[in-house]
């Protein structure tokens, strides 16, 4: 059963799962169980999504429950009226803060501007070899991304050189077989964990987080992160 954040008579938020596709897509055939239809069944309405979440990205996903207020939905994603942020799990000691203003290619080869703003909530050095290094540096981040292209995240904090841990394939292969054989974790480490917006109907702001999940969870004992 999927967690619930919110619900009224418009709209509904999840925590979505790692690993869960939001609907069936042609290019991840072996999927079973998809966000969308879960969801549908779980609350006995129709739903529709207001955005994306990646397969491997758990965390805070929006559905609205009539076509109005997708319509709505859809068209405050995309003048940016949405904020969101993520917490994330990357290599290395990031700075304190960033911004990263990193154009990105889609599929049919146009450039798209894409801004990221992140800061370091927290570090960590644990005593575990890798290469030439003989301990293994991580940073949990807050990211802010103003604009919503595909993969941004993932594609901006490698662009950096601090890729999200469990992320294929822009992510660095050598962590991730380290997290695989080393602790059995090959959950990417990206969690939805804010949206803020002006609600479609009551035109009040809103906010809503979502907690972390198990596999984030024990990857903050590993590292000794406060939660």
């Amino acid at each position: 059963m999927l967690e619930i954040i919110h619900q009224d008579e418009n709209l509904v938020l999840i925590n979505k799962p790692h690993g869960l596709l939001v609907h069936q897509s042609p290019i991840a055939r072996d999927a079973e169980e998809f966000a969308l239809q879960m969801l549908r069944d779980q609350i006995e309405q129709n739903v529709w999504p207001a955005h994306r979440l990646d397969r491997k990205t758990g965390g805070l996903l929006l559905f609205a429950l009539n076509k109005e207020t997708n319509v709505l939905l859809q068209t405050l994603f995309r003048d940016n009226l949405v904020r969101k942020k993520y917490l994330a799990i990357v290599r290395g000691h990031t700075p304190d803060e960033m911004d990263i203003d990193y154009p990105l290619r889609k599929e049919n080869g146009v450039m798209q501007e894409a801004f990221t703003h992140f800061k370091t909530l927290q570090r960590a050095e644990i005593p575990v070899a890798l290469g030439k290094h003989s301990s293994s540096r991580y940073s949990l981040v807050e990211a802010a991304p103003e604009t919503g292209r595909m993969h941004q995240l993932r594609k901006h904090f490698a662009h950096i050189n601090h890729p999200i841990i469990g992320d294929r394939p822009h992510g660095c292969n050598k962590q991730n077989k380290l997290f695989k054989e080393t602790w059995q974790m090959d959950t990417m480490m990206l969690h939805a964990s804010e949206l803020s917006f002006i609600h479609p109907h009551t035109k009040q702001e809103v906010r809503f987080k979502a907690k972390l999940q198990a596999e984030f969870l024990r990857m903050f004992e590993l590292m000794d992160f406060s939660v």
